[in-house]
């Protein structure tokens, strides 16, 4: 039974098998069947695009190994255990694999050879021990980022990479990492890429996806902050799937993860880190720097970070108005701290004039939780605007009751009535959002 079987079978917990195959067993499968390919053969097919269609030339070799091996260790029943390891082994990312191809997990996370534990549904899943050695995870390691041109070794024992399918993946080693290779593997899944998708789960009121999706097609300038894994990126994507078809979109990001399945005009950018040799890096501020020469007519940044904070909010004060971002805070209060913080880093002012730069540039806050139990909701949306002293006032909209899972519009935005004056927004529409607001409160 493969380990992907088990996973889904046991509810993500793995358990010792008194009858699995002896790691030895299928340690000397493997070497036979490198030898009987060759190991040429082999790296090329390792290679592949198509991993099913590498898996497919391989197989009758690794059968024909198990064939005329007359091990008692390897019976009828775990024929398809040891194909299934050692076909992952050589072509994929070992024990990772099958985590890796379930569409369930969303994060997985190896802590040495003896931890190894996943994310699904929000929660974190213990598996204990898969890999039999470090030198297994450091394997494992060496087949993602080989590819990339990057290394890890104990002078660069940290190295971040990102797979072809846009998976996330860190490394660690030691002496950095005490208890052996640390490994983490973010995925993305493509399942979310709406807010109405979001609706559908729970995550958002039908209302409040509506007030949302008018901020930003009447150009909002809008910042998603939460914490790590709340769902910003998924919440940033579905926002950006209300940008109007006719606009052109440039997206930066450290890693690229957003998806624009449908709209016909994005540039997608990537920041680099510099090579063995140390050089050929470009960073976020740099993209953003030249994002502002390709004309484009609204900036995505997927997560600012450091000094590129302060061109962000320069080229939403440039007329790049309806630009994104997402941050790391707990609340707005903090989101404006922060970026106040990071614009610091990229040029020096004194903090009033960055807070008077963060309230003309920023039009809005959406937060992003995740609760305890792994479900991801849509918090509060407040509103930024710049007080009369130049500091940053916040004007709260929407907000979140987390523990009873509610929400309530405190406020209507006042873009929503200008949109309505200027013909932006057809008045009909308005009102008839009104209606249902007040419909689903009732409820």
């Amino acid at each position: 039974m493969s380990l992907l079987t088990r996973v889904r079978e046991r509810g993500g917990v793995e358990r010792e098998r008194p009858d699995a195959v002896p790691s030895a067993v299928k340690s000397e499968v493997k070497r036979e069947l490198l030898e009987r390919v060759g190991f040429e053969e082999a790296a090329r097919l390792a290679s592949y695009a198509n991993v099913a269609e590498a898996r497919r030339e391989l197989r009758p070799a690794l059968e024909a190994v198990l064939n005329v091996s007359e091990r008692e260790e390897v019976r009828s029943a775990d024929r398809d255990q040891v194909m299934a390891e050692v076909l992952d082994d050589v072509l994929g990312l070992g024990p990772l694999q099958p985590l890796l191809e379930d569409d369930t997990v969303s994060e997985v996370m190896v802590n040495g050879p003896g931890s190894l534990f996943f994310e699904r549904a929000g929660k974190l899943v213990p598996l204990g021990r898969v890999f039999e050695s470090e030198e297994q995870i450091r394997i494992a390691i060496d087949r993602i980022i080989s590819p990339l041109g990057r290394r890890i070794d104990e002078r660069s024992p940290i190295v971040n990479a990102r797979l072809k399918n846009g998976y996330r993946v860190n490394a660690v080693i030691p002496p950095i990492a005490l208890d052996g290779p640390v490994l983490t593997i973010r995925k993305f899944s493509d399942r979310i890429s709406s807010l109405s998708e979001l609706v559908e789960l729970g995550s958002v009121p039908a209302w409040y996806a509506e007030l949302l999706s008018w901020a930003v097609r009447l150009r909002q300038d809008l910042a998603v902050a939460g914490g790590t894994g709340s769902g910003k990126t998924t919440l940033l994507n579905a926002l950006s799937c209300e940008i109007d078809p006719g606009e052109r979109i440039v997206t930066i990001e450290d890693s690229a993860e957003l998806k624009f399945a449908q709209h016909p005009h994005v540039v997608r950018l990537e920041a680099r880190e510099a090579s063995i040799e140390g050089e050929g890096a470009v960073t976020i501020r740099a993209l953003v720097a030249n994002a502002l020469r390709m004309r484009p007519d609204r900036i995505v940044v997927g997560e600012v970070r450091g000094a590129e904070c302060i061109d962000m909010l320069q080229a939403m004060n440039t007329g790049h108005d309806g630009s994104l971002t997402t941050l790391h805070a707990g609340s707005a209060e903090e989101t404006v701290a922060r970026l106040v913080l990071l614009a610091r880093y990229g040029i020096d002012l004194p903090s009033e004039l960055i807070e008077e730069q963060v309230a003309s540039a920023l039009d809005g806050i959406v937060m992003s939780e995740r609760q305890a139990d792994g479900r991801r909701f849509v918090g509060s949306f407040t509103g930024v605007f710049r007080t009369g002293e130049g500091a940053v006032g916040l004007d709260p909209y929407v907000v979140f009751d987390s523990a009873a899972r509610t929400w309530e519009l405190v406020r209507e935005p006042p873009f929503v009535a200008r949109a309505v004056r200027a013909g932006l927004i057809d008045a009909r529409e308005v009102d008839g959002w009104r209606s249902r607001h007040a419909s689903a409160l009732a409820a």
